[in-house]
């Protein structure tokens, strides 16, 4: 299980039960590396920002606004997500390239434009299926967010 740090926005009563909202402000890590100014990356996120996630849950655990909380939710998520973003990009990328060269290839006298393109075509349709897929586990996983402890008022 993963555990983050996030901030209580609102909470809702219900008898013995809390509905919670939390946010939790997303941390690449730039931030703490060296070469962060002269990196690409860093250039990157340092324009771009962090992203605020939110989350909800119940809990019998007394919180107040503003309150900062240890929340731990399962890595399993995660990881599929990993591997969809990267995987099936690149798989869809070497089918387009492959049936290009199959069904294309005698046509076109085996052009190599005509491999690039079918191939970025495919890895392009690729990276949509792998988004929605990751909306439906991030959508899942969104509801598998536990409390761990409350950690008090922020300081700043």
């Amino acid at each position: 299980m993963m555990t983050a740090l996030a901030t209580v926005t609102s909470v809702k009563s219900k008898e013995h039960e809390f509905d919670v909202v939390l946010s939790c402000e997303q941390k690449t890590s730039c931030s703490s590396c060296q070469s962060k100014s002269s990196c690409g990356t860093g250039i990157v996120s340092k324009a771009v920002g962090n992203k605020q996630l939110l989350w909800s849950l119940k809990t019998d655990k007394s919180v107040k606004q503003g309150d900062v909380v240890e929340i731990g939710f399962p890595e399993n998520h995660l990881l599929k997500s990993a591997a969809l973003a990267y995987l099936l990009p690149l798989l869809f990328l070497f089918i387009g390239a492959v049936l290009s060269k199959l069904v294309l290839g005698p046509w076109t006298e085996y052009n190599e434009l005509t491999m690039i393109l079918s191939a970025i075509i495919f890895s392009v349709f690729g990276f949509f299926i792998a988004r929605k897929w990751i909306a439906k586990l991030e959508q899942s996983s969104s509801q598998q967010v536990v409390l761990i402890r409350v950690l008090g008022q922020s300081v700043a």
